[in-house]
């Protein structure tokens, strides 16, 4: 527990201090709209995937969790390794649910703090998205093409 307890406390600390900063800098929250709330979901999404799963951000992750196996295209199994908090700290690495909430807080922060950065960000991350999904639709389309044909 005392693990979960550090990541939990380095959150809390971490959503808090932003929230004083933004309160001594007199930001205040920008009003999202649709297209900021769905630009910020899917880069959110995305994220949490490449930095969870992908295989080239695995040297991120290392020290925090150890290699399973290849878990579909371009991602990898891992699971947490050691005890407390670097335990802790590989559950999280290693769960794009877990490490989602982060990434939109910290995203959603940028909101704040550099609107437009925050956008360009968020729209990148957005067309990656996209661009993934069309890939394996194209890949699926490929393969049931070639199937049909055979």
């Amino acid at each position: 527990m005392r693990g979960y307890l550090t990541v939990l406390g380095v959150y809390g600390g971490l959503c808090g201090g932003t929230a004083l900063l933004a309160k001594k800098l007199g930001r205040t929250p920008p009003e999202f709209g649709l297209a900021d709330t769905v630009r910020l979901s899917v880069a959110t999404h995305k994220l949490s995937r490449l930095l969870s799963k992908d295989a080239v951000t695995s040297p991120l992750r290392a020290p925090f969790a150890r290699y399973e196996s290849q878990a579909g295209d371009a991602e990898v199994m891992e699971s947490p390794r050691g005890t407390g908090a670097q335990h802790a700290a590989g559950e999280l690495l290693t769960c794009p649910f877990c490490l989602a909430v982060w990434i939109a807080s910290g995203l959603t922060a940028g909101f704040v703090f550099a609107p437009r950065v925050a956008r360009t960000v968020c729209t990148g991350l957005t067309a990656v998205a996209v661009s993934d999904t069309l890939q394996l639709i194209y890949d699926a389309a490929k393969k049931g093409a070639e199937k049909a044909g055979t």
